[in-house]
């Protein structure tokens, strides 16, 4: 049997950070993921924004966490030579009320963030003039960012550390021993013929569960059932060629009421297309990324209210992603409508099994508070290791 300091399973970017983190400490670190190659799922399937943390309750982790990651994403990609730019964004309001804006603001100010405004419609029409708004909460300090090669540098940085990353690494048992965890994996190719996987172990001093869309599974391996993801797929269209003038920088609207979602938005990529996009949709199965997708003259309607311009002709149907929530749908013989169901970050020692580092629900701000997240679990294993 291997024997391992650190198994961090999950490959997306919250995971690759954490090798990159943990792996400048301790050796014999092993990050392993079930798919071909790293950040397939969640992290490479989003509007690549970094964001600011203007949305999150102040003290909570996904506050704390994405306003950290904002700075230390801006250095990494920097230091790493990561596509990226800071663009801020606008987030609009197509009515004369503007207490939500105003809201937005001092929460955004409660969280730390320097620099945001409220503009008028002629700032709005002075920065995106075919945008349709009252006002606009002006946000300098978000950007885009190349997520797939962000993931690749968190890894290509932990690999030179000494870290071993391992594709087609699908843990199928975790036993907790006395003083670690043994990790079951079946290798190779799983989806092929039996002959083409085998079935290895490797025993853990630590192990960090960062699966993302099945984290709830993995805790489950060790009889935490706590919890439970339920998967929300968001939807993007692309704006043609053409009308890629339509848009300049990020446009959002006010967030989704309930909190399911920041709102249809508008991001101009750094290979000057323009995505729309995501809706926010409950779906049954956690692989399910194009069963009944939503028309393209869906999106128009969603989008007209703050870009008239646009119509079905202007689009095609993109990518979709799914996001790991720990919030249940809504059921309206118990929710109120408008009441914001929103989880935080779970990120801790399981109380069971306090070698094993959970990291449950995370969603957005996922990919920027990927770095802050890292350090955190960082102090995590420390505590564990000794």
């Amino acid at each position: 049997m291997d024997r391992a300091n650190i198994v961090i399973i999950g490959g997306g970017v919250v995971g690759c950070a954490i090798a990159r983190a943990v792996s400048q400490r301790w050796d014999d670190v092993f990050l392993l993921d079930q798919m071909p190659k790293l950040g397939m799922v969640t992290s490479s399937r989003n509007s690549g924004v970094i964001h600011s943390g203007l949305y999150y309750t102040p003290g909570s982790l996904k506050a704390r966490h994405c306003l950290a990651g904002n700075r230390l994403t801006y250095e990494f990609c920097a230091a790493h030579n990561v596509p990226h730019r800071r663009t801020g964004k606008l987030v609009v309001t197509t009515t004369p009320e503007e207490a939500e804006l105003t809201h937005l603001a001092e929460r955004g100010r409660a969280n730390g963030l320097e620099g945001l405004r409220i503009v008028d419609r002629a700032a709005i029409r002075a920065r995106e003039p075919h945008i349709e708004g009252h006002a606009a909460l002006e946000v300098p300090s978000t950007g885009i960012v190349a997520s797939e090669e962000l993931v690749k540098a968190y890894a290509r940085v932990a690999a030179e550390q000494g870290a071993n990353i391992l594709t087609h690494a699908r843990v199928v048992r975790l036993e907790p021993q006395k003083d670690s965890i043994q990790v079951w994996i079946r290798t190779g190719n799983a989806a092929g013929p039996t002959s083409d996987a085998s079935v290895e172990s490797v025993d853990a001093r630590c192990v960090v569960n960062a699966a993302g869309l099945f984290a709830d599974e993995v805790a489950a391996m060790l009889g935490n059932t706590n919890y439970r993801i339920y998967p929300v797929r968001g939807e993007y269209c692309e704006v043609t060629r053409a009308k890629s003038y339509l848009i300049n920088g990020l446009v959002y609207p006010l967030p989704h009421p309930e909190g399911l979602s920041l709102g249809l938005h508008f991001t101009k990529t750094l290979w000057g297309t323009v995505l729309v996009g995501p809706t926010a949709r409950y779906v049954a199965d956690k692989t399910d990324y194009e069963r009944d997708r939503l028309p393209v003259e869906e999106f128009v309607r969603r989008a007209k209210p703050m870009l008239p311009e646009i119509e079905a002709s202007d689009l095609t149907l993109a990518y979709s992603g799914l996001r790991p929530k720990l919030v249940p749908p809504p059921d309206p013989a118990r929710d109120k409508p408008g009441v914001k169901r929103i989880a935080d970050f779970v990120i801790t020692r399981d109380p069971s099994v306090p070698r094993a580092i959970q990291l449950i629900g995370i969603d957005s701000p996922g990919l920027t508070a990927a770095p802050s997240i890292a350090q955190h679990v960082s102090q995590l294993v420390a505590q564990t290791l000794g």
